[in-house]
């Protein structure tokens, strides 16, 4: 399954792994700990640092929490850092905004409750 995902995206969950790695050695915890600690197996942890495509998202931000790194996790595809889908909008904003035309007031007298 791995074969199949872009290169881009082989390559970012790659570089996840690895980074996910290389927090854990700087806090000193161990595999055992951390997978312990994660509620997962040693191997899926391996799996994890590897950036394997098949380990499930609920997994790596697991890790992550334990690592106390969620906080930019809710922001990764925040509509603040979609470049793409905020120029999109702007092209689809209308040129000019054509007034509707206004309904005359009833009046009392003419009938209106």
């Amino acid at each position: 399954m791995a074969t199949t995902l872009p290169i881009p995206v082989r390559n970012s969950l790659r570089k996840l792994g690895a980074d996910i790695r290389d927090a854990r050695l700087r806090r000193r915890i161990s595999t055992s700990i951390m997978a312990q600690r994660a509620l997962v197996a040693r191997m899926t942890l391996h799996r994890v640092e590897r950036g394997d495509p098949t380990v499930s998202m609920g997994t790596y931000a697991t890790v992550l929490f334990v690592l106390g790194m969620t906080e930019r996790l809710a922001d990764l595809a925040d509509v603040r850092s979609d470049r793409l889908g905020l120029l999109l909008d702007e092209e689809r904003l209308p040129q000019r905004i054509r007034s509707s035309p206004r309904r005359p007031k009833l009046s009392k007298a003419a009938g209106a409750p």
